[in-house]
């Protein structure tokens, strides 16, 4: 920095007081270009950097529900960050087939940035999930509202394993965003209502985003609508 500042020594001796103010912000600019070249690196903004802490526990942890190994082994943890309802940033953890950790990288990138409010991302064999002695996972995370990735079990209502169990699908909000196929809702008493904070339209970017990377949406289906479901098929 001092290389870049002792240029511009005589130039500021021999300037009218007026433009003075002026060269002074150019120069921090200068300063600030020279540090980088150096080396530096710019600290994230504090709002990123102390996030409130919905999940943080190991791959193993999150893997500790019963399932086949072939099916857990292919699973990766993400730490991802978003904006909640509260109006700060959280730390979250998603459960997700291992060629699809990008995918979601990038579809919470874009819900940060356009501060597209998710409730939580905590992964389903967490033990705020376990009562009882036995799992109730689905159930529990649906009506917290939380947004949840792999997942071994069937599907709602039928006999075949879901792509939850693969690490094929996550859910968003499904409080504002239901599983609806005739008179049965999903979450029970859960509401769809575009106008509504947390609930996913088309023309959201974080919707956008998942179409982009070749996602389908459960809000597209024909004979049910799962609102809250994205899921993309790698078999």
């Amino acid at each position: 920095m001092e290389e870049c500042l002792c240029i511009f020594d005589k130039i500021i001796m021999s300037m009218s007081y007026k433009y003075l103010i002026i060269f002074v912000i150019f120069l921090s600019v200068i300063a600030s270009g020279c540090a980088t070249q150096r080396g530096s690196v710019r600290a994230l903004p504090g709002f990123l950097q102390n996030p409130i802490v919905d999940s943080n526990i190991t791959l193993s942890k999150a893997l500790e529900k019963p399932a086949p190994e072939e099916f857990k082994k292919r699973q990766r943890l993400v730490e991802v960050l978003y904006y909640s309802f509260d109006g700060k940033i959280h730390k979250g953890q998603v459960v997700i087939e291992k060629r699809l950790v990008k995918d979601i990288k990038k579809v919470f990138n874009a819900a940060l940035e356009n501060k597209f409010p998710v409730k939580s991302a905590i992964p389903i064999s967490s033990d705020v999930f376990f009562t009882n002695g036995k799992w109730n996972e689905d159930n529990q995370s649906m009506m917290s509202n939380n947004s949840a990735g792999f997942n071994y079990r069937k599907v709602t209502g039928g006999n075949y394993l879901s792509n939850h169990a693969y690490g094929f699908a996550i859910d968003i909000n499904p409080v504002q965003n239901p599983y609806i196929k005739a008179d049965v809702v999903l979450p029970p008493g859960a509401v769809y209502d575009i106008n509504a904070p947390g609930t996913l339209t088309e023309d959201l970017a974080i919707v956008k985003t998942f179409k982009r990377l070749g996602w389908k949406w459960g809000g597209n289906y024909k004979d049910l609508k799962d609102y809250q479901h994205f899921e993309k098929a790698l078999l």
